[in-house]
């Protein structure tokens, strides 16, 4: 096993998340918001792949999207800082006879230059903001050149520093929540199972300087923009209906301005030349 972890604020994230693996896929499974979330998400990756594409997945977590990826035709190597989510990876991955098309690796995606498996990769993939948990997101996207082949797809999933529905939280007087995105350029604290780590956001605009000289920019589209963020539970089973609603209306406007900026998350993708 091959685990490269850079700074402490990874390793705190890590053993969050190694913790957490156990439990992670029951937390969400019931969760209505998550399931429209990588549906989104998914829809995007498929769009853009080519069939039997190689995909690099970063912050591959414990494998429902390389799962999903390897069901569809495509390898891949799932790479994570958090041995527990790996362990859940390898697990999951067997269980579902896919071991021919999914490898995995532990290493930080600070640290891509050490990756042992180094493709060259059809597509490089980070889903739900995995990669807002460094400061050095320039060194990451620095090192996708490197790993990606001529026409390669870059497709992010990525928190921006601004939440339309987040700032609205302040309505209900959870000051704290609604407010966290603005005062962020040190960092952010957050904490899982107990466990502190740093989390800073990164809007669209940095991600497309970063990669503007070997990349042609695709598309940018808000997530939970108008659809409530994950956290808000039980909101898809409470009112159905207005969650419907919610959803249509959101994948109408979800590459408009300004719905494509003001999400939970957003969805950035890029070629390269």
């Amino acid at each position: 096993m091959n685990i490269q972890v850079k700074n402490s604020n990874e390793e705190q994230a890590a053993f969050a998340f190694s913790r957490q693996a156990a439990v992670f896929d029951a937390q969400y499974a019931a969760n209505d918001i998550v399931h429209y979330k990588r549906k989104r998400v998914r829809n995007v990756l498929l769009q853009n792949l080519k069939p039997g594409s190689f995909i690099l997945e970063l912050n591959a977590g414990t494998g429902d999207d390389a799962v999903f990826l390897a069901q569809q035709g495509h390898n891949v190597h799932a790479t994570d800082i958090a041995a527990g989510m790996q362990e859940k990876l390898v697990e999951k991955v067997a269980a579902s006879g896919l071991s021919s098309m999914v490898s995995n690796e532990c290493c930080s995606f600070t640290a891509l230059n050490m990756l042992l498996n180094k493709g060259p990769f059809d597509c490089i993939f980070s889903n739900f903001a995995g990669l807002n948990c460094t400061d050095e997101l320039g060194k990451v996207l620095d090192g996708f050149d490197a790993l990606l082949k001529p026409g390669g797809i870059v497709v992010l999933v990525v928190l921006p520093k601004f939440c339309l529905l987040e700032t609205a939280l302040v309505l209900k007087g959870k000051f704290k929540t609604a407010t966290r995105r603005f005062f962020s350029a040190n960092g952010r604290s957050a904490k899982i199972d107990g466990v502190p780590f740093t989390c800073w956001y990164y809007n669209p605009g940095f991600i497309r300087k970063r990669l503007r000289k070997q990349f042609q920019h695709l598309n940018t589209e808000g997530l939970c923009s108008l659809v409530p963020p994950s956290y808000i539970e039980n909101f898809g089973t409470q009112y159905p209906k207005l969650f419907h609603w919610l959803c249509k209306m959101e994948n109408r406007l979800k590459d408009k301005w300004p719905w494509r900026n003001c999400g939970d998350y957003y969805i950035i993708s890029f070629k390269k030349n």
